[in-house]
């Protein structure tokens, strides 16, 4: 880890948060690995006392485990719920996207080809964090004619526990052509009105994504004896 992460006092709490959730997601802190208060204190330049209402937020966003008698490590979720992550994704997804599809508008669709110019551009970059992001806005943007505030509001903390996996997914160069082609086709079939194809190529695009993640997560655990 650094040394030194000192921050300003004016944006303590949120930048601690936003820095550690980073961290957490990037792989930086890896899945399991202990947290160390005091040590994060000395990198950040304050007092355990933000550390530690940090590290209150970041478990109940469900990325760190919080412990009155152990302390925190960042949450390690078994096989069984990664896959329960993805298909709750599937499942929120494809009502929002199938809510979605008939209202949406020519700005939604430019939008929507805007973010897949910025993606292909990451992509040949091999960018994986910028293609990360444009992915969630992408995705976010296909949503958004729904209307369906809370539906959204789940989806977010669900995708928020997905996006180290993604990330790790994403990490695998031949893993992007797929997702490049999918979601190519899922705003062609939305421009087109086609509802069905596109909610049953949105589930098909999110549960492969689960099955090779799992098969990704297995052999990255059994190669480091977890």
């Amino acid at each position: 880890m650094p040394t030194s992460r000192a921050i300003s006092r004016q944006s303590l709490p949120e930048t601690i948060v936003r820095d550690l959730r980073e961290r957490i997601l990037s792989g930086e802190m890896g899945e399991g690995e202990p947290i160390r208060q005091e040590a994060l204190a000395d990198e950040y330049g304050v007092s355990r006392m933000p550390i530690r209402e940090a590290l209150k937020r970041l478990d109940a966003e469900g990325l760190v485990l919080l412990t009155n008698n152990r302390g925190a490590t960042v949450v390690k979720h078994s096989l069984s719920e990664i896959g329960e992550i993805f298909d709750l994704r599937a499942l929120l997804e494809v009502d929002l996207f199938r809510r979605s599809i008939p209202n949406m508008s020519a700005d939604i669709f430019a939008s929507c080809d805007t973010l897949l110019h910025k993606m292909e551009q990451s992509f040949d970059a091999d960018d994986v964090a910028q293609w990360g992001t444009l992915n969630h806005q992408y995705h976010t943007a296909l949503y958004s004619a729904a209307d369906r505030s809370l539906t959204h509001d789940i989806l977010q903390r669900v995708s928020l526990l997905s996006d180290r996996y993604v990330r790790l997914h994403l990490s695998v160069m031949e893993q992007r052509a797929p997702a490049k082609e999918d979601h190519e086709q899922l705003l062609e079939l939305a421009k087109r009105g086609e509802i069905d194809e596109a909610c049953a190529l949105l589930n098909t695009h999110v549960l492969r994504t689960r099955d090779q993640l799992l098969d990704m997560v297995i052999s990255k655990r059994g190669a480091e004896g977890a």
